[in-house]
């Protein structure tokens, strides 16, 4: 029998062994990489904290503590020690549990993450409300050396230190967010690495290590500073911030770690304990190469390495880069950058993910990644456009939300030629609710001075951006985690106005992005039962082309948008009809994200949850072409 079998909550963990604690590890990574492989999902960052959560587990009692981990995706193991063992298998799935923390979820998952560098300010506000109630129990936050680059944590930090409340803090520290972390702080915890112990009295390091360990621990002291590389060591920045500092410590030390939290948990004050860990210990492939296995597709470790452990498919997972928006908007950047040295690409800490890294290895001098620092991001690129380059910011649509202010007040104000790459945009497929960029229409299109333009395929892609960095003012490209079929004719394209793909006498799709390739679908399905369905491609959310809605104002419309329709593109139609006078008379349907959060399932379950496919269009077309109301907003 597993020992992982007989653990159904965390108190289960206390009567185990340090021995048994680290076959309970290794049981772990099995079955994370196990349950990984065959629904896809985050690999490397839950590996390398194993030993971190059990020890968390095993020292405090959390469910009455509070423990808020930071974006949350290394949270598989935490999941599997808190009563969700039975359930792990629907990781992801429609339906199944998430792959970050949810309140809804579990009552060990104390407050809901996605989004990185949010913890510590969580985690500070319950430390102020246990103490203003009269409570007694411990607050940790759990956050990566990547997320505490971000400004919010630093703030959290900052305020924390301030105040003086009790609040422990954990560094999880492996030299990545999802790829090499860049940046002074990252430099700084580089150095802290790799500094000798401080240079302080040897008899009062020594008093120092046995005060906090105790006869826990039956190693020596010299052993214990020779295997942590220094317990002590220039924290001074943290201390500064009026919070202890304790580390680097050797975060896969099981009998280390439980020591160490034993004695800081009666600690008075924030406390901020820095843990080195490996991301993607324990699969080989994973440690040797964190970025490639940071977050993998559904059965895509098909191949198997010398000790049987599976390994990622990496060429199949290129080739389909290479077809995505992504690849086509990567490709294109390269291309232009080759003709206009004045172009430069940003990203927040997402360097592959927006496909940046093309450009990096072309021009690594033209290329800048800022660390999750994305209000930063928009702002530098605000600068290196004044002073007359031509930025790029790629940004996911969720985390440029965290930007927003800067966009407005440092770009659209000033009407700087700031293009966003805006990636991700629209429905992510199993990533939870957090990463769905389905608001970015809305949020964009109120802002003055910006264009908002949404391809709906390859070729697109390519001369949307192409006319974008021609512009005197910021321009907003959205495009979908998807494929990029060619969709129409290739040639003679203008991309400055919308176009009609395909004629109808009944009513007329009028749709942005990717979506207009299951207009097309279900217009030609909708043939075969006597309808005739046009479709319009738009492109443009800001500014409309008015001329094309105005021809198309004499038959009913189904607007279709993978944004939610509460100020999206619909929307914007509406408002223009409405502005014109010409409300009388007019049949229009919105189609679109409605006004809830979209669970996690694949991209094609939520598009079909939201009435988004081939058949969800159809029968909105057949429901909507039944009405008989003269005007029908849905």
């Amino acid at each position: 029998m597993r020992l992982i079998d007989s653990i159904d909550t965390p108190r289960d963990l206390k009567r185990l062994s340090i021995a048994e604690l680290e076959t309970l590890a290794s049981e772990l990574r099995l079955l994370i990489i196990e349950t990984v492989n065959r629904n896809g999902g985050h690999l490397a960052s839950p590996l390398g904290v194993v030993e971190l959560t059990l020890a968390i587990h095993y020292v405090f009692d959390i469910g009455t503590d509070k423990l808020i981990w930071d974006v949350g995706h290394q949270c598989y193991a935490h999941k599997l020690i808190t009563g969700r063992r039975d359930l792990f298998a629907t990781l992801r799935k429609l339906g199944g549990i998430s792959g970050y923390p949810r309140i809804s979820e579990s009552p060990y998952d104390c407050f809901g993450t996605g989004h990185s560098s949010t913890s510590i300010s969580a985690a500070l506000g319950m430390a102020i409300a246990r103490d203003m109630r009269g409570e007694n129990h411990h607050v940790i936050a759990f956050i990566g050396d990547g997320a505490i680059t971000g400004g919010m944590a630093l703030e959290a930090l900052s305020n924390a230190g301030h105040i003086g409340v009790n609040l422990m803090v954990i560094l999880n520290d492996n030299e990545m967010s999802i790829s090499r972390n860049t940046g002074a702080l990252a430099r700084y915890f580089n150095r802290m690495i790799m500094a000798e112990p401080y240079k302080r009295a040897k008899e009062d390091v020594g008093s120092f290590v046995k005060r906090l360990i105790g006869d826990r621990m039956t190693r020596t002291i010299q052993d214990l500073e020779k295997s942590v590389k220094g317990f002590i060591t220039k924290g001074a920045f943290f201390q500064e911030l009026g919070v202890n500092y304790v580390g680097p410590v050797d975060g896969h030390d099981l009998p280390l770690l439980i020591a160490c939290l034993e004695s800081l948990k009666t600690t008075k004050g924030p406390v901020l304990l820095h843990c080195r860990t490996e991301k993607g210990k324990g699969l080989k492939e994973a440690e040797e190469d964190p970025l490639t296995y940071h977050g993998i597709k559904p059965l895509s470790l098909k191949k198997h390495d010398s000790e049987g452990v599976p390994l990622p498919a990496r060429e199949e997972q290129q080739h389909k880069e290479a077809t995505s928006f992504t690849g086509a908007f990567a490709q294109a950047l390269v291309e232009f950058a080759r003709e206009d040295d004045r172009i430069v690409g940003i990203t927040a800490a997402m360097p592959t993910g927006t496909g940046l890294t093309a450009l990096e290895r072309e021009f690594p001098d033209r290329f800048f990644d800022v660390g999750i620092c994305e209000q930063h991001a928009v702002t530098l690129a605000g600068g290196l456009a004044v002073s007359g380059m031509r930025p790029v910011a790629a940004i996911y649509s969720t985390f440029l939300q965290r930007g927003y202010d800067q966009l407005i007040h440092d770009i659209c104000i000033q009407n700087l030629p700031v293009v966003f790459a805006i990636d991700r945009a629209g429905l992510v497929g199993e990533d939870s609710p957090t990463q769905n960029g389905t608001f970015d229409l809305s949020y964009l299109r109120l802002v003055p001075n910006i264009c908002v333009l949404a391809p709906r395929d390859d070729i697109d892609m390519r001369l949307m951006l192409r006319w974008a960095l021609a512009q005197r003012g910021p321009v907003a490209i959205r495009y979908a985690r998807s494929a990029a079929p060619t969709i129409g004719a290739p040639e003679g394209r203008d991309v400055t106005r919308g176009e009609i793909l395909r004629n109808g006498d009944d009513a007329f799709f009028l749709s942005v992005g990717p979506v207009t390739g299951a207009c097309l679908a279900a217009a030609e399905h909708l043939e075969r039962e006597g309808y005739s369905i046009g479709v319009a491609d738009a492109r443009f959310v800001k500014p409309l082309d008015v001329a094309l809605i105005d021809s198309l104002a004499g038959r009913p419309i189904i607007t279709v948008e993978e944004n939610t329709l509460e100020g999206g593109f619909g929307s914007a139609v509406l408002e223009h009809f409405a502005a014109c006078g010409h409300l009388e008379g007019l049949r229009l349907l919105r189609l679109g994200v409605p006004d809830h959060f979209i669970e996690q399932g694949t991209r094609e379950e939520q598009l079909r949850m939201c009435g988004l496919d081939c058949e969800g269009l159809a029968q909105s077309v057949r429901a909507f072409l039944g009405a008989r109301v003269p005007y029908m907003v849905k």
